[in-house]
Protein backbone atom coordinates (compact mmCIF):
# COMPACT_ATOMS: atom_id res chain seq x y z
CA UNK A 1 0.00 0.00 0.00
CA UNK A 2 1.28 3.08 -0.83
CA UNK A 3 2.17 5.97 1.76
CA UNK A 4 -0.56 8.63 1.67
CA UNK A 5 1.02 12.40 1.51
CA UNK A 6 -0.72 15.72 2.06
CA UNK A 7 0.39 18.58 0.08
CA UNK A 8 0.44 22.42 0.33
CA UNK A 9 -0.40 23.60 -3.05
CA UNK A 10 -0.57 27.48 -3.08
CA UNK A 11 -0.77 28.07 -6.39
CA UNK A 12 2.72 28.54 -7.27
CA UNK A 13 5.24 26.44 -9.01
CA UNK A 14 7.48 25.06 -6.20
CA UNK A 15 4.29 23.60 -4.88
CA UNK A 16 3.00 22.31 -7.91
CA UNK A 17 6.62 20.50 -8.90
CA UNK A 18 6.88 19.12 -4.95
CA UNK A 19 3.33 17.42 -5.64
CA UNK A 20 4.54 16.19 -9.43
CA UNK A 21 7.92 14.79 -8.03
CA UNK A 22 5.89 12.69 -4.84
CA UNK A 23 2.96 11.70 -7.25
CA UNK A 24 6.28 10.22 -9.80
CA UNK A 25 7.67 8.38 -6.42
CA UNK A 26 4.04 6.56 -6.13
CA UNK A 27 2.76 8.73 -3.28
CA UNK A 28 -1.32 8.60 -2.56
CA UNK A 29 -1.08 12.63 -2.90
CA UNK A 30 -4.36 14.81 -2.21
CA UNK A 31 -3.24 18.38 -2.84
CA UNK A 32 -4.72 20.95 -0.24
CA UNK A 33 -4.59 24.93 -0.96
CA UNK A 34 -4.98 26.96 2.84
CA UNK A 35 -7.57 29.70 3.06
CA UNK A 36 -5.67 31.88 5.48
CA UNK A 37 -7.87 35.26 5.34
CA UNK A 38 -10.85 36.88 3.65
CA UNK A 39 -9.47 39.70 1.38
CA UNK A 40 -11.92 42.06 2.48
CA UNK A 41 -10.78 41.72 5.89
CA UNK A 42 -7.71 43.19 4.90
CA UNK A 43 -8.75 45.05 2.30
CA UNK A 44 -6.61 43.25 -0.72
CA UNK A 45 -7.62 42.45 -3.91
CA UNK A 46 -7.70 39.08 -5.05
CA UNK A 47 -4.88 39.60 -7.75
CA UNK A 48 -2.46 40.83 -4.75
CA UNK A 49 -3.08 37.73 -2.73
CA UNK A 50 -1.67 34.34 -2.25
CA UNK A 51 -5.02 33.41 -1.17
CA UNK A 52 -6.55 34.14 -3.99
CA UNK A 53 -9.09 32.90 -6.84
CA UNK A 54 -6.62 32.85 -9.16
CA UNK A 55 -4.21 31.05 -6.79
CA UNK A 56 -6.52 28.15 -6.02
CA UNK A 57 -7.72 27.91 -9.72
CA UNK A 58 -3.77 27.47 -10.40
CA UNK A 59 -3.57 24.54 -8.04
CA UNK A 60 -7.05 22.81 -8.84
CA UNK A 61 -5.21 22.72 -12.55
CA UNK A 62 -2.15 21.51 -11.44
CA UNK A 63 -4.16 18.52 -9.36
CA UNK A 64 -6.47 18.39 -12.03
CA UNK A 65 -3.42 17.90 -14.34
CA UNK A 66 -1.77 15.12 -11.76
CA UNK A 67 -5.05 13.48 -11.22
CA UNK A 68 -4.77 13.49 -7.25
CA UNK A 69 -7.49 14.85 -5.20
CA UNK A 70 -7.53 18.63 -4.40
CA UNK A 71 -9.63 20.68 -1.43
CA UNK A 72 -9.16 24.00 -0.33
CA UNK A 73 -8.93 23.73 3.71
CA UNK A 74 -10.10 26.97 5.89
CA UNK A 75 -7.86 27.98 8.28
CA UNK A 76 -8.58 31.45 8.96
CA UNK A 77 -9.14 31.50 12.04
CA UNK A 78 -6.00 30.13 12.73
CA UNK A 79 -4.36 32.49 10.77
CA UNK A 80 -5.99 35.45 12.60
CA UNK A 81 -4.92 33.78 16.12
CA UNK A 82 -0.96 32.39 15.01
CA UNK A 83 0.00 35.04 12.89
CA UNK A 84 -2.34 38.26 12.26
CA UNK A 85 -2.52 38.87 15.72
CA UNK A 86 0.97 37.95 16.42
CA UNK A 87 2.11 40.33 13.91
CA UNK A 88 -0.58 43.22 14.93
CA UNK A 89 1.05 42.34 18.74
CA UNK A 90 4.33 42.60 17.83
CA UNK A 91 4.78 46.05 16.34
CA UNK A 92 2.37 47.66 19.01
CA UNK A 93 5.60 46.53 21.71
CA UNK A 94 7.69 47.89 19.72
CA UNK A 95 9.14 44.84 17.80
CA UNK A 96 9.37 43.69 14.28
CA UNK A 97 8.02 40.36 13.43
CA UNK A 98 8.20 37.68 10.67
CA UNK A 99 4.64 36.10 9.90
CA UNK A 100 6.30 34.16 7.55
CA UNK A 101 8.07 32.24 10.53
CA UNK A 102 5.09 32.08 12.45
CA UNK A 103 2.81 31.06 9.09
CA UNK A 104 4.99 27.99 9.23
CA UNK A 105 5.50 27.21 12.83
CA UNK A 106 2.22 27.54 13.63
CA UNK A 107 -0.47 27.12 10.26
CA UNK A 108 1.77 24.73 8.26
CA UNK A 109 3.89 22.56 10.59
CA UNK A 110 1.33 22.86 13.80
CA UNK A 111 -2.71 22.84 11.93
CA UNK A 112 -1.75 21.67 8.62
CA UNK A 113 -0.21 18.83 10.53
CA UNK A 114 -2.55 18.03 13.12
CA UNK A 115 -4.79 17.49 9.94
CA UNK A 116 -3.27 15.74 8.46
CA UNK A 117 -2.43 13.32 11.13
CA UNK A 118 -6.45 13.14 11.59
CA UNK A 119 -7.33 12.08 8.29
CA UNK A 120 -4.34 9.09 8.39
CA UNK A 121 -2.35 10.72 6.27
CA UNK A 122 1.76 9.65 6.53
CA UNK A 123 3.44 12.53 5.38
CA UNK A 124 3.02 16.59 4.93
CA UNK A 125 4.66 17.85 1.64
CA UNK A 126 5.71 21.47 0.99
CA UNK A 127 7.36 23.64 -2.00
CA UNK A 128 9.89 24.69 0.55
CA UNK A 129 13.42 24.58 -0.26
CA UNK A 130 15.47 23.02 2.54
CA UNK A 131 16.34 19.04 2.99
CA UNK A 132 15.50 16.70 6.06
CA UNK A 133 18.24 13.70 7.04
CA UNK A 134 17.96 11.78 9.55
CA UNK A 135 21.15 11.18 11.21
CA UNK A 136 22.11 7.41 11.66
CA UNK A 137 24.53 8.33 15.11
CA UNK A 138 21.61 9.96 16.95
CA UNK A 139 18.46 9.13 15.35
CA UNK A 140 17.14 12.64 15.03
CA UNK A 141 16.12 14.25 12.13
CA UNK A 142 18.08 17.59 10.93
CA UNK A 143 17.57 20.41 9.17
CA UNK A 144 20.22 21.34 6.11
CA UNK A 145 19.79 23.98 3.42
CA UNK A 146 18.97 23.45 0.20
CA UNK A 147 21.41 23.12 -2.93
CA UNK A 148 20.25 26.10 -4.01
CA UNK A 149 21.25 28.51 -2.08
CA UNK A 150 19.84 31.45 -3.77
CA UNK A 151 16.47 30.33 -2.73
CA UNK A 152 16.93 28.61 0.44
CA UNK A 153 14.57 28.29 3.05
CA UNK A 154 16.29 27.06 5.91
CA UNK A 155 15.97 30.17 8.08
CA UNK A 156 12.03 30.01 7.96
CA UNK A 157 12.00 26.66 9.33
CA UNK A 158 14.70 26.21 12.13
CA UNK A 159 11.09 26.22 15.01
CA UNK A 160 10.63 22.20 13.38
CA UNK A 161 10.03 19.79 15.72
CA UNK A 162 11.59 16.59 15.68
CA UNK A 163 8.35 14.79 15.50
CA UNK A 164 7.16 17.92 12.55
CA UNK A 165 10.75 16.55 10.62
CA UNK A 166 9.92 13.53 10.36
CA UNK A 167 6.21 13.68 9.12
CA UNK A 168 7.64 15.78 6.51
CA UNK A 169 9.21 15.54 3.10
CA UNK A 170 10.72 18.57 0.83
CA UNK A 171 11.10 17.13 -2.81
CA UNK A 172 12.87 20.19 -3.91
CA UNK A 173 15.80 20.28 -1.33
CA UNK A 174 18.07 19.11 -4.22
CA UNK A 175 16.69 20.78 -6.99
CA UNK A 176 17.32 24.50 -8.14
CA UNK A 177 15.04 26.75 -9.18
CA UNK A 178 15.93 26.79 -12.49
CA UNK A 179 15.39 22.82 -12.52
CA UNK A 180 12.12 23.36 -11.13
CA UNK A 181 10.80 25.65 -14.11
CA UNK A 182 12.07 23.58 -16.44
CA UNK A 183 10.13 20.53 -14.84
CA UNK A 184 6.85 22.41 -15.16
CA UNK A 185 6.68 23.80 -18.37
CA UNK A 186 7.84 20.23 -19.42
CA UNK A 187 4.67 18.95 -17.57
CA UNK A 188 2.62 22.09 -18.84
CA UNK A 189 1.94 23.43 -16.08
CA UNK A 190 -0.26 26.84 -16.12
CA UNK A 191 2.26 28.39 -13.78
CA UNK A 192 5.33 27.42 -14.93
CA UNK A 193 6.52 31.12 -15.05
CA UNK A 194 4.34 33.08 -12.45
CA UNK A 195 6.42 34.69 -10.58
CA UNK A 196 7.39 34.25 -7.15
CA UNK A 197 5.16 35.98 -4.30
CA UNK A 198 7.53 38.67 -2.07
CA UNK A 199 5.04 40.47 0.21
CA UNK A 200 3.34 39.37 3.36
CA UNK A 201 0.59 37.78 1.69
CA UNK A 202 -2.00 39.83 4.24
CA UNK A 203 -0.36 43.36 3.98
CA UNK A 204 -1.27 44.87 0.96
CA UNK A 205 1.59 47.44 -0.87
CA UNK A 206 3.88 47.28 2.21
CA UNK A 207 2.03 49.46 4.04
CA UNK A 208 2.68 47.81 7.70
CA UNK A 209 1.02 50.73 9.55
CA UNK A 210 -2.20 51.41 7.18
CA UNK A 211 -2.67 47.56 7.79
CA UNK A 212 -2.57 47.62 11.43
CA UNK A 213 -4.56 50.80 11.69
CA UNK A 214 -7.75 49.55 9.02
CA UNK A 215 -7.67 46.42 10.99
CA UNK A 216 -7.53 47.19 14.65
CA UNK A 217 -9.42 50.51 14.44
CA UNK A 218 -7.37 52.13 16.01
CA UNK A 219 -5.27 55.00 16.04
CA UNK A 220 -1.76 55.29 17.17
CA UNK A 221 -0.50 58.45 18.72
CA UNK A 222 2.16 60.70 17.78
CA UNK A 223 5.51 60.82 20.29
CA UNK A 224 8.38 62.06 20.76
CA UNK A 225 11.91 61.49 18.80
CA UNK A 226 14.37 61.44 21.14
CA UNK A 227 18.32 60.17 21.55
CA UNK A 228 19.98 58.23 23.97
CA UNK A 229 20.13 61.03 26.42
CA UNK A 230 16.58 61.49 26.47
CA UNK A 231 16.82 64.88 24.30
CA UNK A 232 13.75 65.52 22.60
CA UNK A 233 14.74 65.47 19.03
CA UNK A 234 11.33 65.76 16.95
CA UNK A 235 7.86 64.36 16.68
CA UNK A 236 7.18 60.18 15.33
CA UNK A 237 3.49 59.69 13.70
CA UNK A 238 3.16 56.82 15.95
CA UNK A 239 5.62 53.60 16.98
CA UNK A 240 3.85 51.27 14.76
CA UNK A 241 5.25 52.94 11.83
CA UNK A 242 8.76 52.20 12.76
CA UNK A 243 11.65 49.64 12.75
CA UNK A 244 14.98 49.37 13.90
CA UNK A 245 18.11 50.63 11.58
CA UNK A 246 15.42 52.66 10.15
CA UNK A 247 16.23 56.02 8.05
CA UNK A 248 13.85 57.28 5.47
CA UNK A 249 10.38 59.08 6.66
CA UNK A 250 12.06 60.23 10.08
CA UNK A 251 11.67 64.24 9.59
CA UNK A 252 14.53 65.33 11.51
CA UNK A 253 16.91 67.70 10.36
CA UNK A 254 20.69 66.80 11.65
CA UNK A 255 24.18 67.19 10.75
CA UNK A 256 24.64 63.88 10.30
CA UNK A 257 21.79 60.93 9.14
CA UNK A 258 19.53 59.46 11.96
CA UNK A 259 18.56 56.09 12.46
CA UNK A 260 15.62 54.35 14.69
CA UNK A 261 17.92 52.81 17.52
CA UNK A 262 15.49 51.46 19.70
CA UNK A 263 11.46 51.46 20.54
CA UNK A 264 10.17 52.53 23.26
CA UNK A 265 6.39 51.60 24.15
CA UNK A 266 6.14 52.06 27.54
CA UNK A 267 6.70 55.97 27.03
CA UNK A 268 5.95 56.34 23.33
CA UNK A 269 9.32 57.16 22.57
CA UNK A 270 11.31 56.29 19.16
CA UNK A 271 15.39 56.53 20.53
CA UNK A 272 16.78 57.78 17.48
CA UNK A 273 21.00 57.65 16.81
CA UNK A 274 23.93 57.05 14.38
CA UNK A 275 25.03 54.93 12.33
CA UNK A 276 27.77 53.62 15.18
CA UNK A 277 24.87 53.12 17.68
CA UNK A 278 23.21 50.74 15.40
CA UNK A 279 25.82 48.32 16.62
CA UNK A 280 25.92 45.56 18.85
CA UNK A 281 27.58 42.61 19.82
CA UNK A 282 25.36 40.37 21.55
CA UNK A 283 21.23 39.29 21.66
CA UNK A 284 19.07 37.28 23.94
CA UNK A 285 16.44 34.98 22.13
CA UNK A 286 13.69 33.67 23.41
CA UNK A 287 11.24 30.83 22.20
CA UNK A 288 13.65 28.96 21.08
CA UNK A 289 14.25 25.84 19.38
CA UNK A 290 17.00 23.11 19.05
CA UNK A 291 17.26 20.16 16.05
CA UNK A 292 20.59 18.05 16.33
CA UNK A 293 19.94 18.28 20.30
CA UNK A 294 17.95 18.97 23.08
CA UNK A 295 20.38 21.64 25.04
CA UNK A 296 23.07 22.87 24.65
CA UNK A 297 25.64 22.30 27.55
CA UNK A 298 28.02 24.93 27.14
CA UNK A 299 29.37 27.20 24.68
CA UNK A 300 29.57 26.33 21.42
CA UNK A 301 30.39 28.23 18.31
CA UNK A 302 28.04 28.93 15.54
CA UNK A 303 27.48 30.84 12.39
CA UNK A 304 24.04 33.19 13.01
CA UNK A 305 22.02 35.02 11.00
CA UNK A 306 19.62 37.40 12.70
CA UNK A 307 17.60 37.97 9.22
CA UNK A 308 16.51 36.22 6.25
CA UNK A 309 18.34 38.03 3.99
CA UNK A 310 21.79 38.60 5.73
CA UNK A 311 24.95 36.34 5.58
CA UNK A 312 25.84 33.91 8.46
CA UNK A 313 28.18 35.48 10.88
CA UNK A 314 30.48 33.84 13.54
CA UNK A 315 29.15 33.79 17.15
CA UNK A 316 29.58 31.91 20.27
CA UNK A 317 26.23 30.77 22.10
CA UNK A 318 25.30 29.61 25.07
CA UNK A 319 21.66 28.29 26.54
CA UNK A 320 21.40 30.38 30.11
CA UNK A 321 17.81 28.20 30.78
CA UNK A 322 15.17 26.01 28.76
CA UNK A 323 14.03 29.29 26.63
CA UNK A 324 16.25 31.11 26.29
CA UNK A 325 19.85 31.42 24.34
CA UNK A 326 22.81 34.65 24.39
CA UNK A 327 24.41 35.16 20.97
CA UNK A 328 27.87 36.92 21.32
CA UNK A 329 29.32 37.76 17.67
CA UNK A 330 33.00 37.96 16.58
CA UNK A 331 32.22 41.57 15.14
CA UNK A 332 29.58 43.56 15.97
CA UNK A 333 26.08 43.19 14.24
CA UNK A 334 24.01 45.98 12.52
CA UNK A 335 20.55 46.74 13.65
CA UNK A 336 19.64 43.76 15.85
CA UNK A 337 16.19 43.59 15.64
CA UNK A 338 14.04 42.62 18.75
CA UNK A 339 11.05 40.21 16.94
CA UNK A 340 13.05 38.82 14.17
CA UNK A 341 14.44 35.41 14.36
CA UNK A 342 18.40 34.16 14.76
CA UNK A 343 19.15 30.92 13.39
CA UNK A 344 22.32 29.52 14.02
CA UNK A 345 24.10 26.52 11.94
CA UNK A 346 26.87 24.69 11.69
CA UNK A 347 28.04 24.43 8.24
CA UNK A 348 25.23 23.83 6.17
CA UNK A 349 22.92 22.16 9.02
CA UNK A 350 20.31 24.18 11.21
CA UNK A 351 21.58 23.97 15.15
CA UNK A 352 17.84 26.31 15.73
CA UNK A 353 17.25 29.75 17.06
CA UNK A 354 14.77 31.59 18.46
CA UNK A 355 13.38 35.50 18.80
CA UNK A 356 15.21 38.06 19.13
CA UNK A 357 13.97 39.39 22.99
Amino acid sequence: MNKKALIAMSGGVDSSVAAFLMKQQGYDLTGITLKLFNNEDVEISREKSCCSLEDVEDARSVAYRLGIPYYVYNFTDQFKNNVIDRFINSYMNGSTPNPCIDCNRYIKFEHLMLRAMQLDFDFVVTGHYAIIENDATSGRYLLKKAEDETKDQSYVLYSMTQKQLAMTLFPLGNLRKSEVRYIAESNGFINANKRDSQDICFVRDGDYAGFIEQYTGQKFASGDFVNKNGNILGTHKGIIRYTIGQRKGLGISSSEPMYVCDILPEDNQVILGNERELYSKSLIAKQINLIPFDRIDSKIKVKAKIRYGQKEQSAMVEQLDEDTLRIEFDTPQRAITKGQSVVLYDGDYVIGGGIIA
